[in-house]
């Protein structure tokens, strides 16, 4: 039986969901795979921090959040540690860095892995931030230090998009990448084309929790093309920046828009792209009208989906949840995994 001593760096949904996981399957974690994951310390920013060597209760942890929102009422040998101080400090050898995105500077979450990968530990992350702007050099330390950058949550959360990509379909010749990587702008286009205006469905994302109160790194295509950066990157052997990625927002669409494609047989999608042309790359995010013969045309609500397309295998096609609390943990699990069996 193998044993990680985890840190968390951040306890938001992502936190809790991944921590959920863990305390409901740690049985099935040992029969099946031989580990298992002790949670040693959490650092957040808004809601505390604890370090116990000896490992966390996390259902005790869960409970406390539930019930006040914060970790005040839990103890610990060390409290009050701020994430650096906790990666340095603690015993933990796997770091889940769950920070929020900065899709600018990628901070603080490139200090983060950094920092963590340095030290030699293994490091997880959900945050496009530090991969879409810094990649190759936190993979080239992760290689260096001996340690492993797992970072399948950064797109397309659980649905396993980078997995399938890089240990299955590389081989096959990847030409283009097409997707809907934002559940957002799904759900809205989704809405209008049910007779809702622009303002209602965002009105009515935000009331279901897909839209922040500010939706502007969704709907303007910033979340989008942070994802198509990492995607060209990791498959398609590109160099991108965010400034790279042509982009174009969704929130100039009108229900007049949204009918004149209907009454032609196609569907609104803010499609995410990366395409050789001419010996280059070209990357993109931008409304399209979609046939409905397009294997992305018919895919509603608040799913993402993104087409392959290869030149052994045609278009392959993966379709599933793109955000959520217990997928996104599970995109943090299947890394941690992944380095054990590695």
């Amino acid at each position: 039986m193998h044993t990680y001593r985890l840190a968390f760096i951040g306890f938001g949904n992502v936190g809790q969901g991944l921590a959920q996981i863990l305390l409901e399957r740690s049985e099935q974690l040992k029969i099946q795979f031989g580990v298992q994951f002790q949670v040693v310390a959490i650092s957040d920013f808004v809601k505390g921090s604890l370090y116990d060597p000896e490992g966390l209760d996390l259902e005790e942890l869960l409970k406390a959040v539930q019930k006040t929102g914060h970790l005040k009422a839990v103890t610990a040998p060390h409290m009050g540690w701020d994430a650096i101080q906790t990666i340095t400090e603690s015993n933990a050898d796997l770091i889940a860095e769950m920070s929020y995105t900065d899709l600018n500077t990628g901070e603080p979450a490139v200090t983060h892995i950094r920092q963590a990968l340095n030290l030699k530990k293994h490091v997880v992350t959900i945050n496009k931030g530090p991969i879409a702007l810094a990649f190759p050099e936190l993979n080239r330390l992760a290689a260096d230090n001996g340690v492993s950058l797992g970072i399948e949550g950064t797109v397309m959360s659980g649905t396993p998009t980078l997995r399938l990509g890089q240990d299955v379909l590389v081989s096959a010749g990847i030409t283009c990448i097409q997707g809907l990587l934002n559940g957002t702008t799904n759900y809205i286009l989704t809405q209008m084309e049910a007779g809702a205006s622009y303002a209602e469905a965002l009105s009515d994302a935000q009331a279901n929790g897909y839209a922040e109160a500010d939706p502007t790194g969704d709907v303007e295509g910033y979340d989008a093309a942070g994802k198509v950066v990492i995607l060209a990157n990791l498959l398609m052997g590109a160099s991108l920046t965010m400034n790279d990625v042509d982009r174009t927002g969704m929130s100039h669409l009108t229900p007049e828009d949204i009918q004149a494609a209907s009454s032609a047989g196609e569907h609104w999608k803010l499609v995410g792209s990366i395409t050789h042309e001419n010996g280059s790359m070209k990357a993109q995010v931008r409304p399209q009208r979609l046939p409905k013969t397009h294997p992305l045309a018919n895919i509603g609500g608040a799913i993402n989906a993104v087409t392959y397309t290869t030149e052994l295998l045609g278009d392959v096609t993966l379709i599933g949840p793109g955000a959520g609390r217990l997928e996104t943990g599970y995109a943090l699990l299947s890394d941690m995994l992944a380095i054990h069996k590695s």
